[in-house]
């Protein structure tokens, strides 16, 4: 199915997944089931037998996306980025104006970047039926085959009750306990996915005719775009304006051509720490253990401890979600977890800054690990990559310290460059313009000191950058 392109959704921020989902680190980027691959890079190698991906994600992930997408060998067709969300039927609006360029009646297949499928034949499966019923005209998606009563999904309900295709009567929002339950026995109800399979042609047609306005200002907004490096880089000012509608509310509810294909792969979409939970295998005891921790005479308990540097160990617990971060750590009652999203709103609200970071912080040059800081100083660890360079830069308030701990670090100083190795420093004054490069092969790790009266990211003057920030 090489005429198939897929287009991978990558603009959700997970907040139902803090500590570990973060606005600028979001689940989709995460190993989250505990293999090696992330959530995002399973999505692209889930379809990697059809054409080569548009992927539509952040802006500010694109960097985090060309790297993993680079770490798994996939070269994507394009990178869309969008400068602020507008929800999945601007996205896709925009991927489908991508594709029609070169062919208008080519089918797009529409994934979210966050899903988990475990049974890739039966994926398959659906996925070929999906193509096949499309070239009607039809807007197809796909309904997963109830495994239980789900308050959490929306539903929709076919009109036939068997069929490798069926036709679509109804969208449900997320249901009480009571429907939930009804809805599993009718046989006619399925989980609602977010995945769908329609030619470009079909999705603009229907978008002309349902929310012109939508369709319009991604037109707009396309004429406007800059290739930047491997991404395209859409306008603010243009999209900004566009209608914040899912493709369900702005096109499948109100389309009478629009078909289920029912799958059933052991799918989850990881919206929460139980689903989660319901994902990975367990114990004797019905506890789901990722990374370092021990779970003493306790049951049913999911520990995620992402911390490389500490052990958890629980002792009589039950029913528990344990998740450590490097710093935040939650521990909720997993009937609590969706209560998480209104944890994060207060985060928010109170002005702090774990939802939006990691203490550990990727740049696209490597990474930086705030370790210890204190009034007026701060430590950081830093890792630079092969060949890459931070910006020319300077600060106003701090002066820093510079300890190479292995690799060896190229250090412009003012006017004045020098090779650093292994246990070699350099003290970088309050207001001179430096800058930090790896000229190895090796990764180069560093210790930092800073010093001053105020040391805030925002505290950077960057004269030149190899990465197009400012």
């Amino acid at each position: 199915m090489k005429n198939v392109i897929p287009v991978i959704l990558s603009g959700g921020a997970g907040t139902r997944l803090w500590p570990l989902s973060r606005k600028h680190y979001p689940k989709q980027f995460h190993a989250l089931t505990g293999g090696e691959h992330t959530l995002l890079q399973e999505t692209v190698l889930r379809v990697d037998h059809l054409a080569a991906p548009v992927i539509v994600c952040n802006e500010d992930h694109r960097f985090m996306m060309a790297e993993q997408l680079h770490n798994i060998g996939i070269k994507p067709d394009a990178i869309l980025l969008e400068p602020l969300a507008r929800n999945t039927a601007p996205a896709i609006c925009l991927a489908a104006l991508h594709i029609s360029k070169e062919n208008p009646d080519a089918i797009m297949a529409v994934f979210p970047a966050d899903h988990v499928i475990k049974n890739q034949a039966a994926f398959e499966a659906a996925l070929t039926t999906a193509v096949e019923i499309c070239g009607d005209g039809s807007l197809v998606t796909f309904g997963i085959v109830p495994a239980h009563p789900e308050t959490g999904y929306g539903y929709i309900q076919s009109v036939e009750k068997s069929g490798v295709s069926r036709q679509v009567k109804n969208f449900v929002e997320k249901p009480d306990l009571e429907k939930a339950t009804q809805y599993v026995q009718s046989g006619d109800y399925f989980w609602n996915s977010g995945m769908f399979v329609f030619k470009a042609s079909v999705y603009l047609q229907a978008l002309e005719t349902l929310c012109p306005e939508i369709l319009q200002i991604c037109q707009n907004t396309m004429a406007a775009a800059i290739k930047d490096l491997d991404f395209i880089r859409l306008p603010k000012d243009e999209f900004e304006a566009s209608p914040a509608d899912s493709i369900d509310y702005a096109v499948m509810e109100r389309s009478e051509n629009v078909k289920v294909v029912p799958l059933s792969a052991d799918w989850s979409d990881i919206g929460s720490w139980s689903s989660l939970w319901n994902t990975l295998g367990k114990d004797k005891n019905n506890n789901a253990l990722l990374g370092d921790c021990l779970a003493f005479d306790s049951h049913n308990t999911l520990i995620h401890n992402t911390s490389k540097d500490k052990l958890v160990v629980t002792i009589g617990v039950d029913n528990l979600a344990i998740i450590e971060t490097k710093n935040a750590l939650l521990i909720a009652h997993k009937d609590k977890v969706q209560n998480v999203k209104q944890v994060v709103e207060l985060l928010e609200g109170n002005g702090r800054e774990e939802h939006l970071f990691h203490r550990e912080v990727h740049r696209p040059w490597g990474s930086y690990d705030s370790i210890d800081q204190g009034d007026r100083y701060q430590v950081k660890r830093i890792t630079v990559k092969p060949g890459s360079s931070l910006s020319l830069q300077m600060h106003h308030h701090r002066a820093e310290h510079w300890v190479v701990v292995s690799g060896t670090a190229l250090v412009t100083v003012g006017s004045k460059d020098s090779i650093l190795t292994e246990n070699q420093s350099v003290y970088i004054p309050l207001g001179e313009t430096h800058r930090l490069s790896n000229p190895g092969r090796l990764l180069l790790e560093l210790i930092e000191v800073q010093s001053g009266s105020y040391l805030g990211e925002d505290d950077i003057v960057r004269f030149a950058d190899n990465f197009g920030r400012n």
